[in-house]
């Protein structure tokens, strides 16, 4: 279907809802200011390498005030066992600010205009409230309600959501036909290897989290694939795979951070060499503990990225685009 290669970047852009029970403020103030600083920068890169990217964003994030958010917040929320995974039940313990200058780690509106007006950025669905599809006690109904409630905090800014990253890579096959019925035409998917078999009710165990993270310094997984792989299916979205986790910079792995660079640069290009896609993913808050060194691997990622599309005619995708190839 592609004659060339193509690279997809998705980000999973939550700020501190992506991890409200494990990430105390103000503890993390400065990492959550740091990822703010630091968006604008990327962005510049972007624009600068013409990266197309794909921003799934939480819901959430679209609003300036604690009352615009639960003006657009479903009646049914989720009924998690676990009830420290809730946004909500967060909120109802921390009140959130008045403003996105009082509370800029919940609200996120002036850089969500930045991401629109910066070429080639696709705004999608990281849900409404970071939902968890696989926790026990939330179900199908919760899960069309959140959808409903990420799009229209996505009206708030004159945008139709058509792409959806399942938060913490929880994908569920059943809810596929729900996104679809939602607006959502592409969903990322997770690797096809078994330490990636997160989906549904599969238990994420302590060996799949060890091969994830070894994944990333020697070759385990299948990290590129054919466009003509991915199908199209009345009633359900595209799900394109994701194909590599950008892990941040740790003082601690100092050598081992250069050698998983230089390890996403060769798949690069070996799915420009094969006219395949490759598909980098990470959160823009994983750049907030290491600003400067994480943004030094992203720019030699995408100067890769420039050099492969000089030499074999590689093009930048994101993934609402990549779903448009596959549709037509």
């Amino acid at each position: 279907m592609n004659s060339i290669g193509l690279f997809c970047i998705s980000l999973d852009f939550e700020l501190h809802w992506g991890g409200v029970e494990k990430r105390s403020l103000p503890k993390y103030d400065t990492y959550f200011d740091n990822t703010r600083a630091v968006i604008p920068e990327i962005l510049h890169l972007f624009e600068h390498y013409a990266i197309h990217t794909t921003w799934a964003t939480v819901g959430m994030l679209f609003h300036d005030s604690a009352n615009s958010l639960e003006a657009n917040a479903p009646k049914n929320k989720p009924t998690y066992s676990n009830k420290e995974l809730s946004t909500y039940h967060y909120i109802d313990a921390n009140p959130l600010g008045i403003s996105e200058q009082e509370d800029p780690f919940h609200f996120a509106p002036s850089l969500i205009n930045l991401i629109l007006k910066t070429p080639h950025q696709e705004l999608s669905s990281h849900t409404f409230s970071h939902y968890y599809c696989n926790e026990p006690g939330q179900n199908a109904t919760q899960f069309k309600e959140d959808l409903q409630a990420a799009q229209r905090a996505a009206a708030l800014f004159n945008v139709q959501l058509t792409s959806l990253v399942f938060p913490r890579n929880q994908f569920r096959a059943e809810y596929l036909k729900i996104c679809y019925q939602e607006g959502i035409r592409s969903v990322r998917s997770n690797p096809s290897d078994w330490f990636w078999n997160i989906n549904n009710d599969e238990v994420d165990t302590l060996p799949k989290k060890l091969f994830r993270t070894a994944d990333a310094y020697i070759p385990l997984s299948k990290t590129s694939f054919a466009l003509s792989e991915l199908t199209s299916t009345d009633h359900f979205p595209v799900s394109i795979p994701a194909s590599r986790f950008l892990r941040p910079f740790s003082s601690k792995e100092y050598f081992l951070h250069n050698m998983k660079i230089n390890r996403i640069c060769a798949e690069m290009e070996i799915a420009a060499k094969e006219q395949k896609v490759y598909h980098l993913w990470w959160h823009p808050h994983n750049f907030g503990g290491h600003p400067a060194q994480n943004i030094l691997g992203l720019t030699k990622i995408l100067q890769t990225y420039q050099r492969l599309q000089h030499e074999y005619g590689m093009q930048s995708a994101n993934m609402a685009e990549i779903a448009s190839m596959v549709l037509q």
